[in-house]
């Protein structure tokens, strides 16, 4: 596969050093609209052309699939741009910043009969993907109950920069260029609660909160205005209930998810952090006296090589732009919910 990089900044780095490493994969080159970061991106990773772009990387054509990573409001029309000049695709989370420009890319994908997929990040957590199969092979029995979390400490901790005189992320707080802390972290543990139970969120009524970080909310051009915590209560596609929540307040977590799945015969959970990853379970007899065990789990596929391994074999994989459109139009109810405070149903309309 001949890839081209779409926005190199700071997860461009990631991708360029995972499909490098892969004996098949190619990255033949980069585009972006600031040259001297270009410059030194494609001079980093060896990378042999760099497009100031995409419409000129279109035009040299040389190349079979695109790995985007610019920023989130230009998902949309760059991902349709490339899958129309048949190109497969590989798009950094979110797919797009509503339900309805993210659904638009879908229908374009699917229309192309194209591979496309979404970097949700912690599908590469071999935890993650073992305690999945251990509910859905039905070993904790029906599943009840679900709690998930993302603890982040940037707001609180200088241990990410300070965000005060760092103007860098910024825009993660402004909702002129991020829906928060939902929009940005919010995907992941819906996918991660999600996809480690095995079931589909059905209802939401969500909270959302925004507390007061600098005088008046603003530093510089920014507008501190997008949310900084989250909860959801959910109902699963079973009847479980759950409870998901995020916030960058969490002091002494600098970047943490758990999850927890209780079924009637046992429950798992799972822990992950920047540099460890544990899962637990508690199964059988165990549950009659509270002990749990901790098991290892084998390395899995990264999303990375399962987008390669899709192209090369013209068989899709997830999570793909459909699942992540659906993670978007909760995404989008959650925030309906907050204003109007009440529960809804994503199984409203069409999608």
């Amino acid at each position: 596969m001949r890839l081209l990089i779409l926005g190199t900044g700071g997860m461009a780095k990631y991708h360029a050093q995972h499909f490098a490493a892969m004996p098949d994969v190619t990255v033949v080159g980069g585009v972006d609209v600031n040259p001297e970061r270009l410059a030194a991106f494609t001079l980093e990773h060896k990378i042999e052309r760099g497009f100031s772009s995409l419409e000129a990387a279109l035009d040299w054509g040389q190349f079979d699939a695109v790995a985007n990573v610019t920023p989130d409001s230009i998902h949309h029309a760059t991902s349709i741009a490339a899958l129309r000049a048949g190109k497969h695709v590989f798009c950094e989370k979110p797919l797009s910043t509503d339900a309805v420009k993210a659904f638009e890319m879908v229908d374009a994908a699917e229309h192309s009969g194209l591979v496309n997929m979404v970097n949700l990040t912690y599908r590469n957590v071999a935890q993650l993907q073992m305690a999945r199969e251990i509910v859905t092979s039905g070993q904790i029995g029906a599943v009840k109950h679900v709690e998930a979390s993302y603890l982040q400490s940037w707001l609180s901790s200088k241990a990410w920069g300070d965000w005060r005189t760092d103007s860098s992320s910024l825009w993660r707080l402004s909702k002129k260029h991020s829906n928060g802390v939902l929009g940005d972290i919010g995907i992941h543990i819906v996918d991660f609660a999600s996809f480690g139970s095995g079931l589909d969120v059905e209802h939401v009524f969500a909270r959302l909160k925004t507390f007061d970080k600098a005088p008046n909310n603003r530093i510089g051009e920014y507008d501190l205005d997008a949310n900084d915590s989250f909860n959801m209560s959910v109902d699963f596609s079973n009847g479980a209930l759950g409870v998901i929540h995020a916030t960058r307040w969490a002091s002494g977590h600098l970047n943490e998810l758990r999850l927890r799945v209780y079924g009637e015969r046992g429950g798992v959970e799972v822990q992950h952090r920047h540099n460890w990853s544990a899962l637990r379970v508690s199964l059988g007899a165990d549950i009659e006296t509270g002990e749990w065990k901790e098991i290892e789990a084998p390395k899995v596929p990264t999303n990375y090589e399962r987008f390669a391994k899709a192209v090369a074999t013209g068989v899709n994989l997830q999570p793909d732009f459909r699942h992540a459109a659906r993670l978007q139009k909760l995404l989008d109810l959650a925030m309906v919910s907050d204003t109007e405070h009440k529960d809804l149903s994503t199984n409203d309309g069409n999608r």
